[in-house]
Order: C-alpha cells, then structure tokens, then sequence
C-alpha cells in the first residue's frame, strides 16, 4: 500500500469520493464521529434523502447516507472513481465486460454518477464532479486506500487497465499471493489482491476501503469500544500497519498507517 499525497481535487480515473450506505444512519454517524472526529453534516434538502457529508476541519473526506428504500444489500462503503464523461465511461465499462447496475443520473446540482459491476462482480461507482468537487486525502482521519479483493483477479487487472488507464505492478506479500498495484500517471492509487480461496463462496468480489490514521492500534481499540467488530487485528505490512474492521451495522473498513519514504 502507498499513502497518497494530500490532495482536494476529484482526479479523472483515480479516487474521487467515498460513501457510506448503511441502514442506520444516524447510528453510523454517531459511530464514525467518536472513530474519526468527523463533523457530519446532515443535508436538510430533502432531494439527498437524509445524506450527510463528513468533514475534517473544513474539508471533505466522504458521505453517509441511508439506504434506498426496498434495498436489501449490506451496508457497505462504496469506492467513487472520478470522471469527466460519466455516459461515455458507462458505455466503455459495458464494452470492457463490466455491468451498469444504476445509469448515470443526477445528484442535485452537486454531480453526475453511475454504479457499476467490474467483471469480478465487484462494484464500484464513478463520479462526474458538478458543484461538489473537493475531496482530501492522505491526512488522517480521511480516505488513504482502496482494495480489491477479487475472484479472477486477472481478468479485473486488463478490465481496469482498458477503463481507466490504469499500470499494474507486482510485488510479494508474505506466503501469500502478489499483491497487485494499480497506478496512473506514475501515482499508485489502488491494490488488488485474488480472493483467499477459504473466504466461503457466497462473498463476492469487493472494494475495500481504507482510512488513514496516526495510531492504527489505539484506534482499532477504540473501533471496537464503539461497537465495531474485528475482522482482520492490527499487524505489519511493507512500510506500515493495517487493521480491518466492520463498523456496528456491518460495513466493513480498513484503517492503516503507512510511513512516508
């Protein structure tokens, strides 16, 4: 994993939002607001049904929001991938062997997005920027990586290399398998790992996202206190620390910390 350089502008083809959708939202609300000391401001336009925008200081980092009405899915981060032609992406990612779950539609005034399955069945959604267009990362306390953990991994590498321009690169990972590294202009933005095949068959592909932090054992800790729940212990990876947890809806996340070279 690479720390990305702090950043307030939504990239084409790189990371450019995350979201929360949850079945209790003013819950997880109160739960990442103790977690991450976000300040969490609900819209009171009733066009975004309740959408809250989280903020560090004065900048944005992400969203919660509940889910629609009817939708059954767990609660789930969601990974946004920005783009300057959300239609034009939609018929790209179709001709690549992905699906488009929901077409591009407006959110407001604030941006044009689209969700989407890659081949994998892994979704992941894209994001054409309109009046919101700001996103940090690479602080603490706001997004600083995203995962995908893959069955058939090497068929999603060519599908996101064909996308979004995305290079991959290689590199072990203990006894494990290699850990793919996905890069665009020469900044890594994203890894990639194949499912652990004793991951029982009915989870599917997904994108894990991951939120930096200064101290990932205290605040593991403190995760847990709230209500979360243990998925994956603090431990060591190359040039850091990660833990990965589920929040107390069930949505899963990774914190990490990674020291800068």
């Amino acid at each position: 994993m690479s720390q990305t350089s702090t950043t307030t502008t939504a990239l084409d083809n790189k990371p450019a939002w995350v979201d929360l959708a949850t079945s209790d939202a003013a819950a997880a609300r109160d739960f990442y607001s103790k977690l991450f000391g976000w300040n969490l401001v609900v819209s009171d336009d009733p066009q975004y049904g309740g959408y809250a925008t989280a903020k560090v200081g004065d900048k944005s980092v992400g969203g919660i929001g509940p889910k629609q009405e009817g939708d059954t899915s767990p609660a789930a981060w969601s990974l946004y991938i920005g783009t300057d032609d959300v239609e034009t992406l939609a018929s790209e990612i179709q001709a690549a062997g992905g699906t488009v779950i929901a077409p591009p539609f407006d959110v407001g005034d604030q941006g044009r997005m689209a969700v989407f399955q890659d081949p994998s069945g892994a979704f992941v959604s894209a994001w054409q920027a309109g009046q919101m267009s700001r996103f940090v990362h690479g602080v603490p306390n706001a997004y600083g990586w995203a995962e995908l953990n893959a069955r058939g991994l090497e068929g999603d590498i060519a599908f996101y290399e064909t996308v979004f321009g995305w290079t991959t690169s290689k590199s072990p990972l203990g006894d494990g398998p290699e850990y793919t590294q996905f890069a665009h202009d020469g900044e890594e933005i994203a890894g990639a790992l194949e499912m652990d095949p004793q991951i029982p068959a009915e989870t599917p592909s997904f994108w894990l996202v991951y939120f930096t932090v200064d101290d990932v054992d205290a605040r593991f800790a403190r995760a847990i206190e709230l209500g979360g729940h243990e998925m994956v212990a603090p431990q060591d990876m190359p040039g850091g620390r990660f833990a990965i947890v589920s929040d107390p809806q069930g949505a899963a996340f990774g914190i990490l910390n990674v020291q800068q070279q």
